[in-house]
């Protein structure tokens, strides 16, 4: 009786404390990344093409011009099935750029800033800015500010301070980065 109470309060213990190990642990790394809600990003206002919705047809003039858009963008070279997917322009076509942001409406980009001690994610609109993500690299500590027109994520370790700045008052969003 007495060796099966022993067994039975070491278990006990051991559990205890493998409980309270993995709890600490992933706590520790839950607790250094800040979350906002999941945003859906915003798409453009009509889908170029998916398996139930298919992209309008071109009109019949413009068809023999078909092979233009890509000699128009020799910066963004889009393969076939991309290029085959697009709707026809109506007038100066929104050539992509190298992050992805298509051109036009408010239609958002989320983009990833990598850094000295973590990395920032915010959904850059037209005119305002979410903070989609921040999380410090092991060993740093991150803080976030956000205000009706500017966001500022900083990560910091033993004297180091690293920023990143998102504002947008009278102008698109842009990001910048200091280190001080």
């Amino acid at each position: 009786m007495h060796r099966g109470l022993v067994h039975a309060l070491a278990w006990t213990l051991a559990t205890g404390a493998a409980v309270t190990l993995s709890w600490w642990g992933v706590h520790t790394v839950m607790s250094g990344t800040a979350y906002d809600p999941p945003l859906a990003v915003p798409l453009t206002t009509q889908p170029l093409s998916s398996s139930t919705h298919r992209a309008a047809a071109p009109p019949p003039g413009p068809a023999t011009d078909a092979p233009s858009p890509s000699a128009a963008s020799p910066s963004a070279s889009p393969s076939p099935s991309a290029s085959a997917a697009k709707p026809p322009p109506k007038a100066a076509p929104p050539s992509p750029s190298p992050d992805g942001q298509q051109g036009g409406g408010d239609t958002g980009r989320v983009k990833a800033y990598p850094v000295t001690g973590g990395r920032v994610v915010f959904d850059l609109g037209a005119s305002s800015a979410e903070l989609v993500s921040a999380t410090p690299d092991a060993g740093w500590q991150m803080q976030v500010w956000k205000q009706p027109y500017w966001i500022r994520v900083t990560f910091t370790k033993a004297g180091r301070e690293m920023s990143v700045f998102c504002t947008w008052n009278g102008h698109p969003p842009m990001v910048e980065t200091y280190e001080g």
